[in-house]
C-alpha cells in the first residue's frame, strides 16, 4: 500500500488511495489506535451505490462502535472480506491489509493532504 504522505484523508479519519477512477478506502492508523482492538467490521456489499458523507458500515472494538463514511459518491467495486473475517487486520495494518472497500467514482471531492490531516489531529 502507499505511504501516509501519498494518501488523501477525510476529517472522519479515513484514508483514500486514488488510482484512476478507483478509490481504495480504509481508516487511519490514528483511528485504529483510538478504537482499540477491533472485533467486528461491517462493510457494504459489492454493487452498493454510495453517497459521499453517508454511513456505509461500522467498526466495533472492545472500546466502542464507530461508523464508516463514504468519502466519495460511487459504487462499491470490492470489499475486503479478509477484514470481515479477521477484523484485527484493521489494527495490525490499517494502511495495507486492513483496507476496507474499493469504490468506483466519477468525481473526487476535496480531500485532505497528509499535512492537513496531521494539522486536524493537532499533532
Amino acid at each position: 500500500m502507499a505511504t501516509e504522505s501519498e494518501l488523501q484523508y477525510t476529517s472522519e479519519h479515513e484514508w483514500v488511495l486514488v488510482d484512476g477512477t478507483t478509490a481504495t478506502v480504509g481508516i487511519t492508523a490514528y483511528a485504529a489506535e483510538k478504537l482499540g482492538d477491533v472485533v467486528f467490521v461491517d462493510l457494504p456489499d459489492v454493487g452498493t451505490t454510495l453517497a459521499s458523507g453517508s454511513i456505509v458500515g461500522e467498526i466495533e472494538s472492545t472500546k466502542s462502535v464507530g461508523e464508516l463514511f463514504a468519502p466519495v459518491d460511487g459504487t462499491v467495486l470490492e470489499k475486503n472480506s479478509a477484514v470481515e473475517d479477521t477484523p484485527e487486520l484493521v489494527n495490525s495494518d490499517p494502511l495495507g491489509e486492513g483496507w476496507l472497500i474499493k469504490i468506483e467514482f466519477t468525481e473526487l471531492p476535496p480531500l485532505l493532504s497528509f499535512d492537513e490531516y496531521t494539522a486536524l489531529l493537532g499533532e
